[in-house]
């Protein structure tokens, strides 16, 4: 399985091969962690389908979204395992998994399991003035972030929407020097402070080691649902 552009996980995400028992139906912005996990540790059961990134700019939209495809890939997999977090849904998402029957990974967005959701958690208070990003994110920052805000138009809304920030914290899955340089350019674009973490993988590679597990999951797309 190649890996798509970012571009087209953007604005189209990625096809299911229709190949595996088991379903990762996840947020085109997690398509080459989860394709590097998948190929490191050998889940050669595991497909991957990947919705829009930009859905993340309706997040309102993301609940009919899954829904309609785990309706889709229902009867062609043992199991389906959402790989979105609650990704401003208001908690929406997470009861919509659980009409449907399946699981998805738990914490309130991908900085946070990422980061490790326990640990995202401690550090919230500390951090409410702090703006993050992911290797997806920085590579794609001007189609998330500097066009959608009209940044590339209208330079004076960034002290309006971010005067109350302090620091970009960028959290890094790879550690990579360029991708270190064009998130401290975007820091300073913003006229934020820089901090990198490497967190790596986080609580992503372990919720997909027991989503691909079959004596974890029990098998079928209306087992346990998790948050």
């Amino acid at each position: 399985m190649s890996n798509p552009s970012d571009a087209r996980l953007t604005t189209q995400g990625m096809e299911a091969r229709g190949t595996g028992k088991v379903l990762a139906l996840a947020c085109g912005a997690l398509a080459h962690e989860i394709l590097a996990l998948k190929a490191a540790n050998g889940w050669t059961h595991l497909d991957l389908h990947c919705l829009p990134a930009n859905l993340h700019l309706w997040p309102d939209r993301i609940p009919d979204a899954v829904e309609q495809a785990v309706d889709r890939f229902r009867d062609a997999y043992e199991s389906i395992f959402v790989v979105y977090a609650d990704c401003g849904t208001g908690g929406l998402l997470q009861a919509r998994c659980a009409a449907l029957g399946v699981e998805m990974i738990e914490g309130p967005h991908c900085y946070a399991f990422f980061s490790g959701n326990a640990e995202f958690a401690a550090r919230a208070e500390d951090e409410i003035t702090a703006f993050y990003l992911t290797d997806f994110l920085v590579r794609q920052f001007d189609a998330f972030v500097w066009k959608p805000m009209g940044f590339d138009r209208h330079p004076e809304l960034i002290q309006m929407m971010f005067g109350n920030y302090e620091t970009l914290i960028y959290l890094a899955q790879l550690d990579d020097p360029a991708l270190d340089a064009k998130a401290r350019h975007h820091a300073q674009r913003l006229g934020l402070t820089y901090e990198r973490r490497l967190t790596g993988y986080g609580d992503l590679a372990q919720a997909l080691a027991q989503a691909v597990t079959p004596s974890v999951r029990g098998g079928g797309t209306g087992g346990v649902t998790g948050a």
